[in-house]
């Protein structure tokens, strides 16, 4: 059975108008019928939404969404089935993802989307596109070429490295600056070709934490469009993937200018789904499906919503719409912390800090370090610790052993810091006290580890 609680007039949540929550956990659609209740004193009274003009009626007590329909039960049954929600309900999940305190209204979202779905859809679309615009001019010659940063998530470099053993695309992988970790616009720029379809670079990377310039690469390749529009070539799509952004800093589609981006739950205390941002999808900016099979989120990415999960994003972000600045404050102020600690209980030139590059501006949670030292790789190190859970690089790549992180070694990080490097990062319950709980645990881990190396 699913449950949620609230009526349009409520201050719950999710029981707000259309500018809010509400909608996304009432309304209906075909035979599928999603009941609002309240409790009042002894009796419940439901509101109908989504149909105007509509009795009210009583639901069984006890129930605080009740759904009936043909989706698993019979006739009248509550049913723990397909909720249906409408087209405009999915949209109205997430009303505000505006990470910076402005409501931002998305054109498209796909609630049932993981960041990994959006990235290859984006991929998908931009290479689809490549390939009509050719047809239209008619030439039908020619393979897509995407240009992206050696620091991108598997989302995004493994799904462009398919396509090139297949033939399908060509890709380059931009390498970063090694004085400011990040992937330059002008080196950006250069790698474009004539037959460039799509840019993909990520907001803020994963395990350094640097920001990428993303607005203005944005602004550069408008004004490059502009120029390829008049000699005849396909536009330039921009993408960026803000999964680690969100939350931790401002973010605003309209000052970054890109045509997508896309957006992950759990990176801001939201549940496991992730959404895709589009810039007037199938009209300014291309959108093409990669399943099919059903009508939902206008055919772009059928398959039955999500609907618990639709308004827990929505919550989420409008939680970091109006307190992004508060949650920024905090982990920055605790992150700082954590790294005056280290070098006060291992000294300064034992800590060699991942995430600093001079010029370069980054995320407030993150802080990559090594403990310099012969036999202190970071997984030895994490292995003799009691009370502290981290990584020494992406989570998703936990499965790659005591190699050092590549990305890591794209920033220039030499061979042997990399190899002892620790990613740790500060939330926003994060207090100092548990900072020096951590770099105590950590201090024992490493005097273990030297006392077992020791002849």
């Amino acid at each position: 059975m699913c449950q949620a609680w609230g009526n349009p007039s409520s201050s719950h949540p999710t029981g707000r108008d259309q500018d809010g929550l509400g909608s996304v956990v009432m309304g209906a659609r075909g035979s599928c019928q999603v009941w609002s209740c309240r409790q009042e004193g002894e009796g419940a009274h439901r509101q109908r939404t989504g149909e105007p003009g509509q009795d009210a009626g009583r639901p069984p007590r006890g129930h605080r969404l009740h759904l009936r329909g043909h989706g698993g039960g019979s006739r009248g049954d509550p049913l723990p089935g397909n909720p249906c929600p409408p087209p405009p309900l999915q949209q109205a999940a997430i009303r505000r993802v505006g990470m910076n305190g402005t409501v931002l209204l998305l054109s498209l979202h796909f609630p049932s989307l993981s960041s990994l779905q959006a990235n290859n859809m984006v991929i998908h679309t931009a290479c689809r596109h490549f390939h009509e615009s050719q047809c239209w001019r008619g030439d039908s010659r020619g393979t897509p070429h995407i240009v992206t940063s050696s620091v991108e998530h598997d989302s995004i470099r493994l799904p462009l490295e398919q396509l090139g053993r297949e033939g399908l695309a060509e890709a380059t992988f931009v390498p970063v600056s090694p004085r400011s970790g990040q992937a330059e616009v002008d080196d950006v720029l250069a790698a474009i070709r004539p037959n460039t379809c799509l840019v993909s670079l990520m907001l803020a990377n994963n395990e350094t934490g640097v920001i990428m310039p993303v607005a203005e690469l944005s602004q550069r390749v408008c004004a490059l469009n502009q120029r390829r529009a008049a000699e005849g070539l396909p536009r330039v799509l921009v993408h960026t993937d803000a999964a680690q952004m969100i939350g931790k800093g401002r973010v605003d589609v309209q000052e970054l200018g890109v045509d997508y981006l896309t957006i992950v739950g759990h990176k801001f205390h939201g549940p496991r789904i992730g959404a895709l941002y589009a810039r007037g999808p199938g009209t300014a900016t291309p959108l093409h499906p990669m399943l099919f099979g059903g009508g939902q989120e206008r055919s772009f990415r059928p398959g039955t919503e999500n609907t618990p999960m639709i308004a827990g994003l929505g919550q989420a972000a409008e939680l970091v719409s109006k307190n992004w600045e508060a949650y920024e404050a905090h982990m920055r102020d605790v992150r700082d912390y954590l790294e005056a600690t280290l070098e006060a209980s291992f000294g300064k030139q034992r800590i060699c800090f991942n995430s600093h590059f001079k010029g370069s501006k980054r995320l407030c949670n993150t802080c990559n370090f090594s403990i310099l030292g012969p036999g202190l790789q970071g997984r030895r190190v994490l292995a003799h610790c009691k009370v502290l859970l981290a990584s020494v690089g992406a989570a998703c790549h936990s499965e790659k052993g005591d190699r050092p992180s590549p990305v890591l070694l794209s920033c220039g990080i030499p061979l042997e810091v990399a190899r002892n490097a620790l990613r740790l990062s500060v939330g926003r319950s994060t207090a100092r006290a548990d900072v020096d709980r951590a770099v105590q645990d950590l201090v024992q881990a490493v005097e273990q580890l030297e006392r077992d190396l020791a002849p």
